[in-house]
């Protein structure tokens, strides 16, 4: 196939991308923006950001194994362990959207679950706050930057555009293992002060 075909051929499914990683952004803003406390009824949705810490940890490992075996050769491996990733990636995503449309947010430092940080709640976390706020906001962007390129980069392998695959890799493959493993990071910062 030469290059004008496959472009056309491209043309839909990098259009269909496009729209989902504009619209996964979106919908996660709204439900951080708009409160949604209790719409699932008395859903108890406590436990999910634990398990969204591990769903991240999992990722970050199933990234790191698929790193790992394509250096060593063995692509079959590879695809698995970047399906796995990508699969929990997705359930990552959906229990997020669960517990951020159920639960309340929390906030960093409020040590008596009041919903307000205190000048003395603030005082007591005052650098650690900026880390997390700085780790929060890198893991926040760099999400949103990576479910296109992770979304073109499997498209690509599936319609093996080796060439194409290897290229956008590079960039993804490091921002998706830092989304990873910040994500767990910013669940071990915040996990003290859930209620």
């Amino acid at each position: 196939m030469n290059t004008l075909e496959q472009k056309r051929e491209d043309k839909l499914p990098l259009i269909i991308i496009g729209v989902v990683s504009v619209l996964i952004p979106i919908v996660v803003a709204l439900l951080l923006f708009i409160p949604q406390t209790g719409k699932l009824g008395d859903l108890d949705v406590s436990f999910l950001p634990h398990l969204n810490a591990v769903i991240n940890a999992a990722s970050a490992f199933a990234l790191l194994l698929g790193f790992i075996f394509v250096k060593r050769g063995n692509v079959e491996l590879h695809r698995l362990m970047m399906y796995i990733a990508f699969a929990l990636g997705s359930i990552f995503l959906v229990s997020y959207v669960i517990y951020h449309f159920q639960g309340g947010h929390t906030i960093f430092g409020d040590v008596n679950h009041d919903g307000v940080l205190s000048a003395e709640e603030a005082a007591a976390v005052a650098t650690s706050r900026t880390v997390y706020i700085v780790l929060l906001l890198s893991h926040i962007l760099l999400s949103a930057v990576v479910v296109p390129l992770v979304l073109i980069a499997i498209y690509f392998a599936i319609t093996k555009q080796v060439t194409r695959h290897k290229k956008i890799v590079k960039w993804t493959y490091p921002i998706w293992q830092y989304v990873a493993v910040s994500g767990v990071l910013v669940y071990l910062m915040i996990s003290p002060f859930y209620a």
